[in-house]
């Protein structure tokens, strides 16, 4: 039985991942600098070593005390207003992190890795669904970071052997079906959360940012996809690298399909039956009027097929959540 490393494994995508790598038949190890807020996020018994990659005294000693047989690597601070303040915080974690991840895999042995990276190594995408091969020009610090990684690997595998593949999600949403783990950010910044937040009281109104987009309804239109179907990803994922295959492939995982933000308001409506207060707001600097994915490698490459990231699954399972972290009846 195969042993993965999940690193960042106390997060909304990693927890996620790691409790569906157990229901596969892996065992798994998580290393985070964090204990989960719930007791639910992790199964019973689950190994956990606290260490934070930017100490590479952590990640040595990780390697000295556990055998494993992959990694998938989730840690990163992923706030994009932040990683133009703080740009020196996102190189450090993101990269120098990951570089120290790195020597210690390349010390102990281990050379599969499977990446989270984002669809922001993109940019500003001139055509839409996005492919694999089109421009990367991140236009900030967090994609920036990413997509610096992402180089790295390339030149890993080919001075090393290092194989890896590389999971470019676009946007992850939605909990766990039975109500394990789910999206608990702080500060938010994604749009449904905020959505529930205003229902919860926690917030006036919800500010939709410009509508008058070149879109069915003036509103952005996003991929919107369920962690359920990113994790199955990444064990389609490690499975290929465990199968002793030499990769290091740069993947989409989104649905192919778009929603807008309007239509998002208004199944968060219908699932919850509240009334969701709006207000328009200035459109953001920067913001496409699309951004979709093209996921056709991924189904060629990981036989992959998104399963749960229809709309009203993604809220109704978000929603569930909400409710159980928030203790509302």
């Amino acid at each position: 039985m195969p042993k993965i490393l999940v690193v960042g494994g106390s997060g909304y995508i990693g927890s996620q991942t790691n409790l569906s790598l157990i229901e596969a038949g892996f065992e798994t190890v998580i290393f985070d600098r964090r204990q989960p807020v719930l007791k639910s996020i992790f199964p019973q018994n689950q190994e956990f070593f606290k260490g934070d990659l930017e100490n590479y005294l952590d990640v040595v000693t990780f390697f000295q005390n556990y055998k494993v047989d992959g990694v998938i690597h989730f840690a990163a601070n992923i706030e994009v207003g932040e990683s133009q303040e703080n740009p020196e915080k996102y190189y450090y974690n993101n990269v120098v992190g990951t570089l120290n991840l790195l020597q210690g895999m390349r010390g102990a042995g281990v050379d599969k890795l499977v990446f989270s990276s984002t669809a922001a190594t993109y940019g500003l995408p001139k055509t839409v669904p996005i492919k694999e091969t089109d421009e990367k020009n991140p236009i900030n610090t967090y994609g920036r970071t990413k997509w610096f990684v992402e180089q790295i690997l390339q030149d890993y595998h080919r001075s090393y052997n290092l194989n890896s593949v590389t999971l470019r999600y676009f946007n992850a949403c939605g909990a766990d079906l039975q109500g394990r783990t789910g999206e608990m950010h702080e500060p938010e910044s994604h749009l449904i959360p905020i959505i529930f937040e205003v229902l919860n009281g926690e917030r006036e109104f919800l500010t939709v940012n410009g509508n008058d987009y070149n879109t069915k309804d003036g509103t952005c239109v996003r991929d919107y996809i369920h962690t359920l179907d990113l994790a199955s990803a990444h064990i389609s994922a490690m499975q290929k690298l465990l199968s002793g295959e030499k990769l290091a492939e740069n993947i989409n995982l989104g649905t192919k399909n778009g929603f807008s933000i309007q239509e998002v308001i208004s199944t968060v409506e219908k699932v919850t039956g509240k009334n969701v207060p709006v207000k328009i707001g200035q459109r953001r600097a920067g913001d496409p009027d699309l951004l979709i994915a093209d996921n056709s490698k991924a189904k060629e490459i990981l036989g992959w097929e998104p399963k749960y990231s229809d709309l009203e699954t993604i809220i109704k399972t978000a929603w569930e959540w909400e409710m159980k972290i928030k203790n509302i009846p």
